[in-house]
């Protein structure tokens, strides 16, 4: 494959699975119908559900989940690879998984994963967050092959860890993604230099959904979803905040070029830390 025609899906996702899926479905027709042969929903397609009791009345098992049901189905009535960004699967014990799954085009599941960091924050504007009560971290990063093309799997918080895209790259990945439902103040602060950085450390193209705008229980999220190339060059950009479809055509021999001027894959070299931290901490005691 050298070409590869791709959306992303930008949701505001309400508290009701029912009402975000007809939103998801109409939405991904709508990628579908512009030639997208990929097509990526955000974070927490499913719900956005910060309180705990209402998100527990909804969750479900993976096999039970009328999201990925939804999406199951849908991928195979239209023939494309359809990488739900993540939704919440009750990973049993008291836990849940924000889990992304990729269908493939004949409906069946072809790679999923779990989120690996978890967004434990307290920010200036007086946002607290602890992923870390609910969910049930991921212990393993992911690859999958859509038909030539390889793609890296991130979900949100996971783009602030280099290493992990690095890995992923290394493993031969040449999309790499981070569906997301990023706050307002961090999103307007770093999100367009994280996903170009991400990109450009490794000369891949990224692709990341997202959640934007006021929601039902209350949060705010920044939105702008992004496709950006491996030269860290936005190529498409959600602008208006408002729930819509953007779309773009890969060419995936730019990875191979982008690799090729800027080899720091290669290049990479194992090293030794020497530090003296506790030293110059020592030499400040009175």
């Amino acid at each position: 494959m050298t070409e590869l025609v791709v959306g992303a899906v930008q949701m505001r996702s309400g508290v009701t699975p029912e009402h975000n899926i007809a939103v998801m479905k109409d939405l991904v027709r709508q990628a579908a119908s512009r030639g997208a042969r990929y097509v990526q929903t955000p974070e927490m397609t499913g719900a956005l559900q910060r309180d705990r009791a209402g998100l527990r009345q909804i969750l479900r098992t993976e096999a039970d989940d009328p999201v990925l049901r939804a999406a199951s189905e849908l991928a195979g009535e239209l023939g494309i690879y359809l990488h739900i960004g993540s939704t919440a699967i009750d990973a049993g014990g008291g836990m849940t998984a924000n889990r992304a799954v990729v269908f493939g085009p004949d409906a069946a599941v072809i790679g999923r994963y779990d989120k690996i960091h978890m967004f434990d924050v307290d920010l200036d504007n007086g946002e607290s967050w602890r992923e870390s009560a609910v969910y049930r971290p991921g212990e393993t990063a992911r690859t999958i092959d859509l038909n030539g093309a390889r793609l890296g799997l991130g979900i949100c918080y996971d783009i602030r860890f280099p290493h992990l895209f690095r890995d992923l790259a290394l493993a031969g990945a040449e999309i790499l993604t981070a569906p997301a439902a990023f706050t307002r103040q961090t999103g307007e602060a770093h999100w367009h230099v994280l996903q170009r950085a991400r990109a450009i450390e490794n000369g891949a193209f990224v692709i990341s959904a997202a959640q934007s705008g006021v929601h039902e229980d209350g949060r705010e999220t920044y939105g702008h979803s992004l496709i950006v190339d491996p030269w860290g060059r936005v190529i498409a950009e959600a602008m208006d905040g408002e729930p819509g479809v953007i779309v773009a055509s890969l060419a995936l021999d730019e990875v191979k070029a982008a690799r090729a001027k800027i080899p720091n894959l290669k290049n990479a070299r194992s090293y030794r830390l020497d530090s003296d931290m506790e030293t110059a901490r020592g030499a400040h005691v009175a």
